[in-house]
């Protein structure tokens, strides 16, 4: 019964993450310079999600919310790259934080959380740096996404941390941290 109840707990935590990973991504999308990309705020909530329902769940709503992000802003051509960098940044990230995740000291921990992210958003930067690279057929304007999409890692990264920092001193936390 337990098991049961915690799948469903965690699905229905998975479509709540990829609700919310969809609007944060879509409120304030700001374009980078000379590229088809824009900077958003939706990896704080990718990242938030990876560390309430795990890499599996959490690669989903990353996905899947990032994606649904792009179609409903208009770049449908992003979509199945979208799909397919966020999860896997999701899952990097994800893993890396399972891997961590041994040690008792909640320092270790965050450490162990921040160094996935921060992982996960070196892939993100060069998943799209290729995507556009093949999208395109050109390896240099690509480039200038690179330290935009590094921002807006660093910034989810730093934002998923004050949030899950937060949340665990809510009354809400014992239902998410075990």
């Amino acid at each position: 019964m337990r098991d049961n109840r915690s799948r469903l707990t965690a699905m229905t935590l998975t479509g709540v993450m990829t609700a919310l990973i969809t609007v944060c991504t879509m409120v304030l999308p700001i374009p980078i310079p000379m590229t088809t990309g824009y900077v958003n705020l939706g990896d704080g909530i990718l990242f938030l999600s990876v560390m309430l329902v795990g890499w599996k769940y959490g690669a989903f709503a990353g996905g899947v919310g990032a994606s649904l992000a792009d179609l409903l802003l208009g770049s449908a051509a992003w979509a199945p790259w979208t799909l397919l960098i966020k999860a896997a940044m999701a899952g990097i990230a994800g893993k890396i934080m399972e891997f961590g995740g041994n040690h008792a000291a909640q320092k270790a921990s965050l450490l162990w959380n921040a160094a996935g992210m921060l992982t996960a958003t070196i892939f993100m930067a060069a998943g799209y740096y290729i995507a556009e690279g093949v999208m395109y057929g050109n390896w240099a304007v690509p480039a200038i996404g690179l330290p935009w999409n590094l921002a807006q890692g660093a910034i989810g990264t730093a934002a998923a941390c004050f949030l899950s920092s937060t949340l665990r001193r809510t009354s809400a936390g014992k239902y998410f941290y075990r």
